[in-house]
Order: structure tokens, then C-alpha cells, then sequence
């Protein structure tokens, strides 16, 4: 059975993206649900900037979605896969 090219290219710069070790962790973090910016850099004890750079790439590459709540921004995993990826490597908080 093949795969089509364009289904390999995309899950490709999936897994160039969730490369980084901070998205990983953004990625274990929202398996569990949506959460805020500000929640979600707090867990991290990174930086606010660090943390919307990286969410800024995660959402422009598909993999989160975000939706504004009054002036805060909650951010979702955008396929159900990503949490059993999540499971499968271990990194479930």
C-alpha cells in the first residue's frame, strides 16, 4: 500500500515541528485539554515571548488551534492524534 506524497510531506514537518523540545512539552501540556498562554508559560517557567514564539509556529503549522476568550487566548491541540502521540512517547503529565 502506498502513501500519498503529499500525506508523507505533511506528517514530516509535523514531526519537524514538534522537534523542539519546548513544543513537546506545549503539546503534552494540551493533550490533557485547552489552555491559556499565560497558564501555559507559567507551567513552563519560560518566558512569555519564548512560549508565544512557539505557539505562533505550532498554530501557522496546523497543529494548534487557538480561540480568543475575552482578552485571553486559549489554545487547543487541533487533531486528536497529537494526544495519542503524546501517550505513545511517554510524555503524558
Amino acid at each position: 500500500m502506498k502513501t500519498p506524497d503529499a500525506t508523507v510531506e505533511q506528517r514530516a514537518l509535523l514531526l519537524r515541528t514538534l522537534g523542539h523540545p519546548v513544543r513537546l512539552r506545549i503539546v503534552a501540556g494540551l493533550a490533557g485539554g485547552c489552555a491559556c498562554v499565560k497558564e501555559i508559560w507559567e507551567c513552563l517557567g519560560l518566558p512569555q515571548a519564548v512560549v508565544s514564539q512557539h505557539l505562533k509556529v505550532m498554530k501557522e503549522h496546523g497543529i494548534l488551534d487557538a480561540r480568543r476568550d475575552g482578552a485571553r487566548v486559549c489554545y487547543s491541540l487541533k487533531e486528536k492524534m497529537l494526544a495519542e502521540l503524546v501517550r505513545i512517547l511517554g510524555l503524558q503529565v
